[in-house]
């Protein structure tokens, strides 16, 4: 059971279920709503998502176990909790260093992921001024943006990447809203955030997932997403499978071993562990069953790649009935889910912040909330003034990319698995035994088939997702 602690005493979640919801929270974001059915379309459905799925259980979920033991036993910050399980397992506090290589990737993460947030508020705005004037013109129930071609609809992006100002914008505003739910702390700020927003994510996800069944061809979408043609699981896909596996669950970053820091009691973690799994997993199904029905029934392109959401749902939308309606939900939906992952991500410096530095939780807030704005503000402008900056220019892999996909590409590609494969060699092969069957309650079968995954299958693999990421040619790519 996960009690509240006293006001002397580190915060912490006031039960199980506000543990679970902020986790599940934390997991749930661009990665599932976004990301995913823009992968699922590019590399050809059923086999993809599949293959998907198994890595998740198979991969995601021991290491989900071992970042929630390593902050659940720690108590204390992602770096100050590893150094903990260190000392009591009696190897080198060393250790220590991958957590902070996560809480680096957090703030990384944050400072693009909060542009891409801006993104998604931006036509949160479209989309509601639209509505507005359909209720104005009395016909509430009329498709989104009339009048607008499919290319004023496309264009809508490029002209938003253009604009420097409506970009900082939007930045600044979503930025503002992450700072201020984590600077009021875990059960004021983020436990209260995600006791709210979690449910209206979910009433939204099945509300217009139902809505999609009808007016949509869930039929042809089922057979996509479900139908696995084998053919098609390349190296390649396989390899792009398990990257959005660990992206997906928030792995790497040490999110979960800051939230499993807040646990108080002695519940078992893999009930817990099995439930966010589910719920990431099943938010990213739904997620597919949402969109793809959508976009099937108006002849679009499945495999439009990441501007699926931001350019071809909303011509999808403009020509189903309550299409205005519907669409201002669904970009509503987007936001709520980058919320709660971005709070999640502030939260991991802004506890090392307190537990390594020993400053006041406002104060950290503004350090790392300040600088991941500011290194979001360099990202935005990647788009624009400076799209001709290449950070990583000298490296073949970053040549071409911009300033946000070069920071994104970095962490996702170096950062993130690194993250993953010292957590998989640190509590499968270095940590107590006894002090982890204790902590995560796993006994006799469940115990040794864990143990397994966690030191052999996931190194593995997650070391493949590192080489094959910084060299592509391995795979063909």
């Amino acid at each position: 059971m996960v009690a509240s602690t006293g006001s002397t005493a580190r915060e912490g979640w006031s039960s199980r279920s506000a543990f679970i919801l902020a986790a599940v929270g934390a997991a749930v974001g661009l990665g599932n709503v976004w990301r995913f059915p823009t992968l699922a379309g590019e590399n050809g459905g059923g086999a993809f998502v599949l293959f998907y799925v198994g890595c998740v259980f198979l991969l995601g979920l021991p290491l989900v176990v071992s970042e929630i033991f390593i902050g659940r036993t720690g108590q204390n910050d992602a770096v100050g909790s590893i150094r903990t399980v260190a000392e009591k397992s009696g190897v080198s506090k060393a250790w220590s260093g991958f957590g902070l290589l996560g809480v680096v990737a957090a703030f990384l993460i944050l400072s693009f992921y909060s542009v891409v947030a801006g993104w998604v508020l931006y036509y949160v705005g479209v989309m509601g001024g639209d509505f507005l004037s359909a209720v104005g013109s009395g016909d509430l129930f009329r498709g989104a943006l009339p009048g607008e071609s499919q290319t004023d609809i496309q264009d809508r992006l490029g002209g938003l990447f253009g604009n420097p100002w409506l970009l900082l914008a939007m930045h600044a505003v979503f930025m503002g809203a992450t700072f201020t739910i984590v600077a009021r702390g875990i059960g004021s700020g983020i436990e209260a955030a995600a006791t709210i927003l979690m449910p209206m994510f979910f009433v939204l996800l099945v509300g217009i997932t139902i809505y999609g069944a009808f007016v949509g061809d869930m039929t042809e979408a089922l057979a996509f997403l479900f139908t696995p043609d084998w053919s098609k699981l390349t190296p390649q896909v396989m390899n792009t499978a398990l990257g959005q596996a660990l992206f997906s669950l928030s792995l790497g970053v040490a999110g979960l071993i800051t939230y499993g820091s807040y646990i108080k009691g002695s519940a078992g973690l893999g009930p817990t562990s099995l439930t966010i799994a589910f719920a990431d997993t099943g938010v990213a199904l739904i997620a597919g069953l949402m969109i793809f029905p959508i976009v099937f029934a108006v002849g679009l392109d499945p495999a439009a790649g990441p501007t699926l959401v931001f350019q071809t749902l909303p011509f999808a939308f403009q020509t189903m009935p309550a299409g205005a309606l519907i669409g201002l939900l669904f970009f509503v939906l987007i936001l709520v889910a980058a919320v709660t992952s971005s709070i999640s991500l502030l939260e991991v410096p802004v506890a090392w912040g307190i537990g390594e530095m020993g400053w006041s939780r406002p104060k950290s807030t503004m350090i790392f909330g300040g600088g991941a704005f500011l290194i979001g503000v360099a990202c935005l402008l990647g788009y624009n003034v400076w799209s001709d900056v290449r950070l990583l220019g000298f490296w073949s892999l970053f040549a071409e990319t911009d300033i946000l996909d070069t920071v994104d590409g970095f962490t996702g590609k170096v950062m993130l698995p690194l993250g993953a494969f010292f957590t998989a060699i640190f509590v499968g092969w270095r940590a107590d035994r006894k002090l982890v069957a204790e902590m995560t309650g796993l006994s006799g079968v469940w115990l040794s088939a864990w143990r397994f995954l966690i030191a052999w299958l996931c190194p593995l693999a997650v070391g493949l997702i590192l080489v094959t990421g910084l060299f592509p040619e391995i795979l063909g790519a």
